[in-house]
């Protein structure tokens, strides 16, 4: 070939791959755009309670990049349909659909599953946790809990802005200090994000303790069973530690320049998530690199509803009766995809004092009241580090063990060695410190850079002070 026809060939095949990116930026940045922004309008629209128009300017605000195109975002909340419709210039459309008992998912114009809601007790069962509260908000107990909570709803005079929403502190299995913002309380349920992947690990772990979920054999998972599938490998753990190696590409950062990965095709162009993260291929053998993706999420979500009984009503079952009423979380909405899949990765809301219940199972090693609700060694093993996950993450929560970058630089900034947490993006946080027996709630809209943004390093580091055990010791001296 000469070197003018290889100057050629090049040149035509730069231009074709940059029409065929073009294209796929003019299909998927609007819909991903427009579908984030539909499914949290309509969930803290109608199960939070909250102002849409302040859920729009504030998530927006807080995601990095998204004010080049917040101005061209238009939404439409219909209160008598109960849904809600974003679009982007005319070139996306999304529409997200409120259902009563199960929040929101978003409609891609196909048939929805029909989720038959499990019977409410006429007289609901006691929860084995003893009560962390009474029903008023409990006022903080210590003039040095009191100014932490002021430093932390506290605005600083430039942005980034931290936008806190709730802070519950418990120590000892009782709330010691929480706050709230204005529209907000101890009932007002909140969107975890991803800190609802915590919650799938727990309903997880119930599984494996029943015996219908293995966390070290190949996940049962129909897509990958064919002859030679490398999938095959893919086990719980892998999932479980984001270690499966699928080309779904990052959900670390939530942010307009990561709308092209297929993680948020699936998330918000897919009716199907699971199936289409099912249908992914290998990029790195599984067990051998950590990248975290929503996928693992949802496959994980998956056969949570299968090993529960197959439908979606099976999963509600099995969370209220194994999780959530023994510990009396009573205000929870768990959300689907529209083929009746938990949306496990970032979909469940619940007040600050239910995320608190959740943090004190792990704190009491996954025993509430004198029942064993996750199996033994299972909190150990949540909070033991993933090899090669930088930012310092367990199986299902996030940790401080081990040598990571990110384990290390949170201890630097003042967390105890020992604690692990569930996170979500937009600064949610469940804190559990066993040496310390605090869970730390922070719920907010906070943007996802720069680091101290949302205030969660001073808050634990104020915390500890206030509550620890040097804290008591200079009381009793």
């Amino acid at each position: 070939m000469t070197n003018r026809r290889l100057i050629l060939t090049l040149a035509a095949t730069t231009a074709l791959s940059a029409l065929a990116l073009t294209a796929v930026w003019a299909r998927d940045i609007p819909k991903v755009a427009t579908g984030f922004v539909a499914n949290v309008l309509c969930s803290e629209t109608f199960v939070t309670g909250a102002d849409p128009a302040r859920i729009f300017a504030e998530t927006t605000a807080a995601m990095p990049g998204t004010g080049l195109i917040g101005w061209a975002l238009d939404y439409k909340i219909d209160r008598a349909r109960r849904d809600v419709t974003v679009t982007l210039l005319g070139l996306g459309r999304s529409h997200a659909v409120y259902r009563e008992g199960l929040g929101c998912h978003l409609d891609h114009g196909g048939a929805v599953a029909d989720i038959l809601l499990p019977a409410t007790e006429a007289k609901p069962s006691q929860p084995l946790l003893p009560e962390i509260a009474g029903p008023s908000v409990v006022a903080p107990q210590s003039p040095q809990l009191a100014a932490a909570l002021d430093r932390a709803f506290a605005e600083p005079e430039q942005p980034p802005f931290r936008r806190t929403k709730a802070i519950v502190v418990a120590r000892d299995g009782r709330v010691v200090a929480e706050r709230y913002a204005e529209g907000y309380g101890v009932e007002t349920p909140v969107l975890g994000f991803s800190a609802t992947k915590s919650v799938m690990s727990a309903l997880t772990g119930i599984l494996v303790r029943k015996g219908r979920l293995t966390l070290d054999q190949p996940a049962p998972v129909a897509a990958w069973q064919g002859a030679g599938d490398p999938r095959q490998a893919i086990t719980v753990d892998h999932l479980l530690r984001h270690t499966a190696g699928l080309a779904l590409g990052s959900s670390l950062s939530a942010s307009l320049a990561s709308v092209l990965e297929p993680v948020n095709r699936m998330k918000f162009m897919e009716p199907d998530m699971a199936a289409y993260a099912e249908s992914v291929a290998l990029e790195t053998p599984p067990g051998t690199a950590w990248n975290y993706n929503d996928g693992n999420t949802v496959i994980l979500s998956h056969l949570i509803r299968n090993a529960a009984g197959g439908r979606a009503s099976d999963v509600l079952r099995l969370a209220r009766q194994e999780l959530f009423d023994p510990l009396g979380m009573r205000h929870v909405t768990l959300e689907f995809d529209a083929a009746g899949t938990p949306e496990g990765s970032s979909q469940i809301l619940m007040p600050a004092r239910d995320w608190a219940r959740f943090g004190m199972l792990y704190l009491n090693d996954g025993v509430a009241g004198a029942k064993r609700i996750l199996p033994e060694g299972w909190v150990k093993y949540s909070a033991s580090p993933t090899p090669n996950a930088w930012v310092g993450i367990g199986a299902g929560f996030w940790t401080n063990q081990g040598d990571s970058f990110g384990a290390n630089y949170r201890t630097e900034r003042g967390w105890p060695r020992d604690a692990f947490f569930a996170k979500g993006t937009l600064g949610q946080y469940v804190i559990i410190i066993p040496s310390e027996r605090l869970v730390i709630v922070r719920l907010g809209r906070s943007p996802n850079g720069p680091p101290e943004a949302d205030g969660v390093f001073e808050l634990v580091r104020d915390v500890v002070a206030a509550t620890g055990k040097k804290a008591h010791a200079a009381v009793g001296n």
